[in-house]
């Protein structure tokens, strides 16, 4: 069956196709008794607008890109769910791609998505990503960017973030009310906007409870299953060994704790602890985990409607904003006093 096209509709009802193309975009130039015939009938015929053709005669794709470090990790799948569901409202297409942390592959996808012509990209860098050259030049030639959870602080543009350090605070306080002393940070690469947010956050907490900072319970990862178990050797190799950990992602909570649970380390009575998670399984690990909680969908909501402004509206001098959205301390069996 062919598809039906405004030459049809215009014909059927003795009209021009260019009243009919502009009763179809609500044009204020048409009367309503007009616009309400054309809808009714173009619903009747199930008519439907050809994508390929309004985005030559828009020089638009209705199509956005979407780059993170990772599919699989739960908290950037939540976020894609809330990209995806501002983009369908407003009618547009989400082409999503992962980088796998690495600087190479995260350059690779920027070039093809803006060679298949997206409208605008939304992004949080890979943990590799310190050269930022290709998203500023990107920027420059008039792609709309926006940023979301791990940013850059050298482009000036709209970026949706979470309170890390906030987080981390909270999280590091319960662990030293709770009487743990040696608290060991697991979190990600030193030169991510996150992990600089977190670090903070954890030390602030430690300073406020005066407890002396050791940077040898502090360990930056690449997220590899051998690094765990390195790590460990090295933090249980200590004088005096770690009685908590704080994790800054979804694989470092679940890598650690079981790394932890494998070596017969009892959480919460050997170790506390608690993880930067949006794991939905969280609370059926063995001990029920405790995690700062980030509002991923409603970040990747917000990230793709400041996206899509920035598409529609066009304007000659934005007013960017940094969004900050706040985290929650979900306290559970493994972080619990003993």
């Amino acid at each position: 069956m062919e598809s039906i096209t405004i030459k049809d509709i215009a014909r059927a009802l003795n009209l021009s196709t260019s009243t009919v193309s502009r009763a179809l975009r609500d044009s204020y130039e048409i009367n309503p008794e007009t616009k309400r015939m054309v809808m009714d009938y173009a619903e009747k015929v199930n008519y439907r607008p050809n994508p390929i053709a309004l985005s030559l005669k828009e020089n638009r794709s209705q199509s956005i890109g979407v780059i993170v470090p990772e599919i699989a990790n739960f908290y950037f799948s939540q976020a894609i769910n809330g990209i995806e569901a501002a983009a369908y409202e407003r009618g547009y297409h989400v082409v999503i791609f992962q980088s796998q942390e690495s600087y190479e592959r995260e350059l690779e996808k920027v070039e093809y998505l803006t060679a298949r012509r997206v409208d605008g990209l939304l992004m949080s860098l890979s943990s590799q990503t310190i050269d930022i050259s290709h998203l500023k030049s990107l920027q420059e030639r008039g792609m709309p960017l926006v940023f979301f959870d791990r940013i850059p602080t050298e482009i000036d543009t709209h970026k949706v973030v979470v309170d890390n350090h906030q987080g981390a605070y909270q999280a590091t306080a319960h662990l030293l009310a709770t009487g743990r002393r040696r608290i060991a940070h697991i979190t990600s690469q030193p030169g991510l906007s996150i992990t600089k947010e977190r670090l903070s956050g954890y030390l602030a907490a430690l300073e406020e409870y005066g407890v002396p900072f050791d940077e040898n319970l502090v360990k930056y990862c690449s997220y590899t299953a051998e690094e765990v178990e390195v790590n460990l050797d090295s933090l249980f190799a200590l004088p005096v060994p770690p009685d908590a950990f704080l994790t800054g992602a979804d694989r470092l909570a679940l890598g650690y704790f079981a790394g932890l649970k494998k070596r017969g380390i009892q959480i919460p009575e050997t170790v506390a602890f608690v993880g930067f998670s949006n794991l939905n399984v969280a609370e059926l690990l063995n001990p029920p985990m405790s995690a700062v909680v980030q509002p991923a969908f409603q970040m990747g909501q917000t990230a793709a409607g400041l996206l899509l402004d920035l598409i529609e509206k066009k304007p000659k001098h934005p007013v960017f904003q940094t969004v900050q959205l706040s985290t929650e301390l979900f306290v559970r069996e493994s972080s619990m006093q003993q």
